[in-house]
């Protein structure tokens, strides 16, 4: 049985990797008419501008709290980690393979996540998680064995996994900024990293695409870069980096289905040997329990919130109706209930 009451951040998570699972085979498509660095950037540099244009039509009834001058180092790291190197090097392997498999091989990041959370963040991942996370790596690693290779793995392979290494720092690194608005975050993501890639690509000599491939290009990126991460930061928020990044690797689930679909490759039994285990995984995470007695500190942060058993503050009477955002403290306090590493749950174990 599934908890929705502590799983329900889940569907965000879930929702976030539909939507950037699609951009894997559609931009194998793209890349027919650029390289792949420049498509990086044009994939990145529409989110951005797609969630510049957002964030200008809702900058007066948005609740959620700004980003702070403390934040910035964190941006800095999953900007450069998971916004610059990390789509080169996808869009490198994925310019030499096949998307289906690409897309499978793409769950290597949910392990790589877990280990950066819990060995250098602390956060607690319990047990189903890892299975979880390991069966994704089989997953992973059936589709991605090259017996031409010398060493098994193409080296177009060990660059999918290069930028699944990135993007499980990114995530890492975001998370620790989850509480701040994740439009802004996912919009100065993007236009930075866009901005950075497309110069990049065009200073070593690639050629803009014809005006409609850069228009899709930069339109495929809105959903499927930005508004993707905006769910996927929120996700972070509740349900912390191993959680959230082993629900985003069903990603892979919907880009290998429109390759097969759209580009014609084939249904081999190893994607369905693949499959099978990756569905395991994915009902191994949404059905985990979690919960104990526990305690937590006095702290002091600002960020959206309702008036739950977490949230017993006073008002000044100006914060507006809930869920709002202001600063606010916590008191210390103890009790016991289901439960995920979120911005309060972050005790050890």
């Amino acid at each position: 049985m599934i908890d929705f009451s502590t799983q329900r951040y889940a569907l965000l998570a879930l929702a976030a990797a539909a939507l950037f699972g699609a951009s894997t085979p559609l931009a194998k498509l793209l890349l027919a008419d650029t390289t792949p660095g420049l498509l990086a950037g044009l994939l990145y540099l529409g989110s951005g501008a797609g969630l510049a244009l957002v964030r200008a039509l809702r900058r007066r009834r948005t609740a959620e709290a700004p980003l702070q001058a403390r934040d910035l180092p964190w941006l800095a790291g999953a900007v450069l980690s998971g916004g610059i190197a990390a789509p080169l090097l996808l869009l490198w392997g994925l310019a030499g393979t096949n998307a289906s498999g690409v897309s499978l091989l793409l769950n290597l990041e949910s392990l790589a996540t877990a280990l950066i959370a819990a060995l250098v963040f602390r956060e607690a991942v319990g047990g189903r998680i890892w299975l979880a996370a390991c069966l994704m790596l089989g997953a992973g690693l059936l589709l991605s064995y090259d017996p031409g290779a010398v060493s098994g793995l193409s080296p177009r392979t060990l660059a999918v996994a290069g930028a699944c290494a990135l993007w499980a720092l990114d995530n890492n690194l975001t998370r620790r900024i989850a509480a701040a608005d994740p439009v802004s975050i996912a919009m100065i993501k993007g236009l930075s990293a866009g901005g950075v890639n497309v110069a990049a690509a065009l200073a070593l000599g690639a050629q803009l695409p014809p005006a409609l491939p850069l228009g899709a290009a930069l339109l495929l990126g809105w959903p499927a870069y930005g508004v993707s991460l905006v769910w996927y930061i929120l996700a972070l928020r509740h349900l912390g980096s191993a959680r959230a990044a082993a629900h985003f690797s069903t990603a892979p689930f919907i880009g290998a289905a429109l390759a097969i679909a759209l580009l014609g490759e084939p249904l081999t039994p190893g994607f369905v040997a693949a499959f099978a285990l990756m569905l395991a995984a994915a009902w191994l995470a949404l059905s985990e329990r979690h919960g104990h007695a526990h305690a937590h500190d006095a702290q002091a942060h600002a960020h959206l919130h309702t008036h739950d058993a977490h949230h017993q503050h006073a008002h000044r009477g100006d914060e507006g109706p809930q869920p709002h955002t202001h600063p606010h403290e916590h008191a210390p306090l103890e009790h016991s209930h289901p439960h995920l590493p979120d911005l309060h749950h972050r005790h050890r174990h």
